[in-house]
């Protein structure tokens, strides 16, 4: 099975987790997931009172420089880690 056929069961799996992850985890995962399939974040930083955005923003920025495979790898990683 290739990479991207994992990364897309694990991506079907995490829906379908018995039990919801903590935030930390959840921030991890969508980071991962950012990093995977689109690379590099390169989007603005939302603004002060977007809390949520600035987290998610900010867990991807910190991937920056991490090959899309790499971050499929570790999100399939998580998943496996998380069932």
């Amino acid at each position: 099975m290739s990479l991207k056929a994992k990364f897309e069961k694990a991506v079907a799996d995490s829906k379908k987790l018995s039990e919801r992850p903590d935030n930390a985890t959840l921030l991890k995962l969508y980071a991962l997931y950012k990093q995977g399939t689109e690379g590099d974040n390169e989007t603005s930083k939302p603004g002060m009172m977007d809390m949520v955005g600035r987290a998610k923003w900010s867990a991807w920025e910190e991937l920056k420089g991490k090959s899309t495979d790499e971050a499929m790898q570790e999100y399939i990683d998580l998943i496996e880690d998380l069932k």
